[in-house]
């Protein structure tokens, strides 16, 4: 069973980033996959039976959304009314004052999240159906803050704990590929693209990625940072989806 496979991954790779150390202008690290992990194992075993047509990568939790909830692009509220996933979720133990988590009392949006789940939402109606087709995964689980409270993106890192981190991060996508044998693999924005070429074009083959080829593509990203995206995520992804014939 992939949603097996896929929860043994997440464990293991919650245990390895928790093992990871981090220094200047990293202040504080958010690990989900502890803090989280119920509405995560959640996720994974209730939609992540594949094999999937496509899997969607992004980079690393938002601050409003994975950081909240433990899912990946985790809005609240697609997470608890669409997804139907409610489990607790607890606290770091070294939290910044102005990060705190709150969990489903969350009451800011992320709209990252917003938009992917709301496109998933009017392009394939109930979760479920989406699911059949697809999933959602994060290269990296792990938030980082600086002493501000300013996220640090993983692409930002100091070049040695970068490297120890990809390494980890690229033997769980590896072993997630291996259990969704999806046919498409799709980096939501240009870091998660280049993480998924490789990976299954490079020697983290070795930790379990499927030999059938998978297609790699990209999309914009959501983010409200993107002017592009401010201008019309929705029909720009639909566009790009429908000239590669993800889901034809």
């Amino acid at each position: 069973m992939s949603a097996d496979a896929l929860v043994e991954a997440a464990r293991r790779l919650g245990d390895e980033v928790a093992s990871l150390r981090f220094d200047a202008p990293v202040a504080h690290v958010y690990n989900p996959l502890d803090y989280a992990w119920a509405p995560h194992e959640a996720y994974l075993r209730r939609y992540g039976d594949g094999p999937r047509r496509v899997v969607f990568l992004g980079m690393n939790p938002g601050p409003f959304g994975m950081m909240q909830t433990g899912v990946p692009f985790g809005e609240v509220a697609a997470v608890r009314h669409w997804m139907g996933i409610s489990a607790p979720v607890a606290r770091p133990a070294d939290e910044h004052p102005k990060r705190p988590i709150e969990g489903w009392a969350c009451r800011r949006s992320e709209v990252s999240g917003r938009r992917l789940w709301g496109w998933a939402a009017a392009r394939f109606g109930n979760a479920q159906t989406f699911f059949e087709q697809a999933f959602v995964l994060n290269w990296c689980p792990l938030i980082f803050l600086e002493a501000s409270g300013r996220n640090l993106p993983p692409d930002r890192l100091p070049s040695a704990q970068a490297a120890a981190l990809q390494a980890v991060c690229d033997a769980h996508l590896a072993r997630a590929l291996a259990a969704l044998a999806p046919q498409w693999a799709i980096g939501v924005g240009g870091f998660a693209a280049k993480r998924l070429q490789a990976v299954i074009d490079g020697p983290a083959r070795a930790a379990g990625a499927p030999r059938d080829p998978i297609r790699v593509a990209q999309i914009l990203h959501p983010s409200p940072a993107s002017p592009a995206a401010n201008r019309g995520w929705e029909p720009a992804v639909d566009a790009a989806l429908a000239a590669l014939g993800v889901f034809e």
